[in-house]
């Protein structure tokens, strides 16, 4: 697989028993940090949350429209979620003795490589395809557009830091394995938080957006 904005490839590094993973690319220049911006947020801004005020998240998968793109996109997220709250949980399990490195290692490269390759090109098809389509149905909620975009900036760095420690652990002596492991759990506890709220926010912004006009891609 070769190397882009949205690509991962786990490949042989000097040291490394398994394959590790690339490095993300280098943060994109975004907006500065502002009360919207996704490591100092506790939410959306209220002014941003009308949509799903009008249809809120429990009434989303009996709307006409659920289904197509909302419900693929859906799972996308789920997807991710489940990933990184494996990976968080192997890392528990070294630290405390109940998974050993050698077990650890290949499900580390083969789920983080899936879970960086994948968030990846989820970003890129979001910023490339649909936000441009979406930020047009309703312009009550067209800022929160350049939010989101943010956020993908702002996770760029924190999947960088990601792979970094995945990658620290995969090249770690046997002797020191159990220590990154450790520090590359406080990486993936880190990430799973903002990752997190970017996930709700964006599905609070996208769903409505899409059930009200049935938008299908």
């Amino acid at each position: 697989m070769g190397r882009g904005v949205c690509a991962v490839q786990c490949r042989r590094g000097a040291g490394a028993r398994y394959g590790t993973i690339d490095s993300a690319p280098a943060a994109r220049h975004g907006k500065g940090m502002t009360d919207t911006a996704l490591l100092t947020r506790a939410a959306l801004p209220d002014a941003l949350r009308v949509l799903v005020e009008e249809i809120p998240r429990e009434a989303w998968r009996t709307h006409p429209n659920f289904g197509g793109t909302v419900q693929f996109w859906m799972q996308r997220h789920l997807m991710f979620r489940d990933l990184l709250g494996r990976l968080r949980s192997d890392a528990e399990a070294v630290v405390d003795g109940a998974m050993g490195i050698d077990a650890h290692a290949p499900r580390l490269s083969r789920m983080g490589g899936a879970f960086f390759s994948e968030l990846h090109g989820h970003h890129h098809i979001e910023d490339a395809h649909y936000f441009p389509q979406l930020i047009r149905l309703d312009g009550r909620v067209a800022r929160a557009f350049d939010i989101l975009d943010a956020d993908h900036t702002a996770l760029d760095g924190l999947l960088s830091r990601f792979a970094e420690g995945a990658n620290g652990v995969l090249a770690a002596p046997p002797d020191a394995a159990r220590e990154a492991v450790a520090r590359f759990h406080g990486e993936v506890t880190v990430l799973e938080g903002f990752l997190n709220r970017h996930l709700i926010d964006e599905e609070e912004i996208v769903v409505p957006v899409i059930l009200k006009s049935g938008f299908d891609g």
